[in-house]
């Protein structure tokens, strides 16, 4: 990954540092002192080496001081040796290549990428260096896959990072292309391309994450994605057809089970009615004949201390409830023996005589 020194000088690396900056520095007090003799040909020698003197304390004055970003970490190292690290801020160190300084963005996160390249990208083992041979793969079934991916990750151990792997960046790269190779390789194409990438993501989290702390690479990785999962270009064509086929089966799924959900529930609710209403005549009748039964046995308990009171008694609601219904009454006294009665069939309906 890219460094900084303190110089702000990017691109050097943890080592080498103070070499080429005394040569950068050697040939700058040359120029110097080719135009100062231009300028002060009658200057002599003293004045040469005082005005030398002052650019040389003026450029170990500006190398000293270098400023660390709120999202990195600077690894300070004296003659090559870790010396220690430096939160963000401005700091000194010692000129001329004495101390070297590399900034690390340790709270920043980062991402590789497989299979594609985002435009603007500025970490060199950010992109793929050949994406059509990442992305091709064999499943568990035989068959042949095109799998894109991302993996974000963050730099967590500064000095692992920089001095326990060769390029830690390029070795995630391996590390996250065999591990998706062996993932994928468990798993039949359908579920690759369909039901199975959330547990590849997962899957592949878990064991990049081991791999990483394994080989102390000072790498922690937040998340796996899948991006474009799609068969060989040959075929292609044969494999939409299958997935549209898939894809029409479900639809036929879920409509029958939109219908059967739409009946099923009325059918049901039907029957509960039915029943309902059945308990509840139930309950009607049964209390109809509780209460005729407590009716009746009051009144058989009337009836027997007043047999005669109680006989006249259910005669004349019985008439009562059932004269109202004739329309023609004829009454006749049962005492008149001896004279024919005379019944008059001229009169009108309902006239008592």
């Amino acid at each position: 990954m890219p460094s900084e020194s303190g110089d702000g000088s990017p691109g050097r690396g943890p080592w080498g540092n103070g070499a080429k900056l005394g040569s950068d520095f050697e040939d700058l007090v040359r120029e110097w002192r080719e135009q100062l003799r231009r300028i002060l040909p009658g200057g002599g020698p003293r004045g040469v080496i005082l005005v030398s003197c002052l650019i040389l304390v003026g450029l170990a004055a500006w190398s000293a001081f270098y400023t660390v970003p709120s999202d990195s970490v600077a690894v300070v190292q004296r003659f090559g040796k870790y010396l220690k690290d430096v939160p963000p801020g401005l700091h000194f160190k010692l000129p001329l290549g004495v101390d070297a300084v590399t900034i690390v963005p340790v709270k920043r996160q980062l991402k590789q990428e497989f299979g594609f390249t985002t435009p603007g990208a500025t970490d060199p083992y950010q992109s793929p260096r050949d994406g059509e041979k990442e992305t091709q793969m064999v499943t568990g079934d035989l068959n042949a896959a095109l799998v894109e991916w991302v993996v974000q990750y963050r730099i967590s151990d500064p000095i692992k990072f920089l001095f326990e792997v060769r390029e830690p960046s390029e070795t995630l790269r391996y590390v996250s292309e065999s591990v998706m190779r062996e993932v994928v390789g468990d798993r039949t194409v359908d579920e690759v391309i369909t039901i199975g990438r959330q547990e590849i993501e997962s899957e592949a989290l878990t064991k990049m994450q081991a791999l990483s702390t394994k080989y102390e690479m000072g790498i922690s990785i937040d998340q796996v994605q899948l991006k474009n999962i799609n068969p060989p270009q040959p075929v292609q064509e044969s494999f939409n057809e299958v997935n549209q086929a898939q894809q029409e089966k479900e639809k036929l799924i879920n409509e029958a089970r939109r219908d059967y959900n739409k009946v099923i529930p009325l059918a049901e609710g039907e029957r509960d009615q039915r029943i309902r209403e059945a308990d509840g005549y139930s309950l009607k009748r049964i209390n109809e004949a509780e209460g005729d039964v407590a009716r009746f046995n009051a009144l058989l308990a009337e009836y027997t201390k007043a047999p005669e009171v109680t006989r006249r008694r259910i005669y004349i609601e019985t008439l009562q409830d059932v004269m109202p219904g004739i329309r023609s009454k004829i009454i006749i006294d049962e005492q008149t023996r001896s004279i024919l009665p005379f019944l008059n069939l001229d009169t009108q309906t309902g006239e008592q005589r």
